[in-house]
């Protein structure tokens, strides 16, 4: 998902990739429903990789539900994490008051009901919505088959975890400085959601891309790292993950 974007930092800084254990090439043994069931257990992942790696004052970049993984890592471990990039971040996903999501909860169960009754699907449905790109049908092939990659069972647990987390109560504690990347056109996490990221964050910066679409890593890489890349200039940290 990183690779158009990590490849031009890795000359300047020290890159650390993973994937969210369930996901990708990690160990599926290592799953637990008990501990994914929120997104603290991936924040935890997190910091035990930095803690591993003797990670210190390092810049998290999360994409989407991993922008609030991040930010409750740099909770957990302020020393490890000291500045974050959220890339089409989403606190909450529910409209809830005068909070508007983008989603209704009927909305949501509907779609989490499709994807349990066909996955692979529900992601070669899903995935051109979400990539937001339809002159570009080769982009949401592309997520699909990502999608497709994670077993299912796991990856429908982490939608459910995903689309009903609610992080904006930890936004205020996030000490980090932070760059808010918001998208346009962006079907998962519309521009207000973004622009209430921002005004939640003490110390945030909000940069509009003209990228459409949820996945600017994917589609627009060359936009994204323009953006990232202004924002660590600003930074001292020699060390990305």
């Amino acid at each position: 998902m990183w690779r158009h974007v990590a490849s031009a930092f890795g000359s300047r800084y020290r890159v650390v990739l993973y994937d969210h254990v369930g996901a990708g090439g990690s160990d599926l043994t290592a799953y637990s429903e008990s501990k994914y069931s929120s997104l603290t257990g991936y924040a935890e992942d997190a910091v035990e990789i930095c803690e591993e790696l003797g990670v210190r004052d390092c810049v998290f970049i999360g994409h989407s539900v991993s922008a609030m993984i991040g930010a409750e890592a740099a909770i957990l471990a302020p020393e490890r994490i000291g500045e974050l990039v959220m890339v089409g971040p989403s606190p909450c996903y529910l409209n809830d008051g005068d909070y508007r999501g983008g989603f209704e909860r009927e909305d949501l169960d509907d779609l989490l009901e499709t994807l349990d009754a066909n996955y692979l699907g529900w992601a070669r449905t899903m995935a051109p919505v979400i990539m937001g790109r339809p002159d570009r049908p080769d982009f949401g092939e592309e997520l699909s088959e990502n999608f497709c990659r994670m077993d299912p069972e796991i990856a429908a647990h982490f939608a459910r975890v995903t689309f009903f987390s609610d992080s904006r109560g930890i936004l205020p504690r996030v000490k980090a400085r932070t760059l808010v990347v918001q998208c346009t056109d962006d079907a998962i996490a519309p521009q207000v959601v973004g622009e209430y990221t921002a005004a939640h964050l003490p110390n945030s910066e909000l940069i509009y891309l003209k990228a459409r679409g949820h996945c600017p890593n994917l589609s627009a890489p060359e936009e994204t790292i323009a953006v990232i890349r202004a924002f660590l200039e600003k930074g001292e940290s020699d060390t990305v993950v």
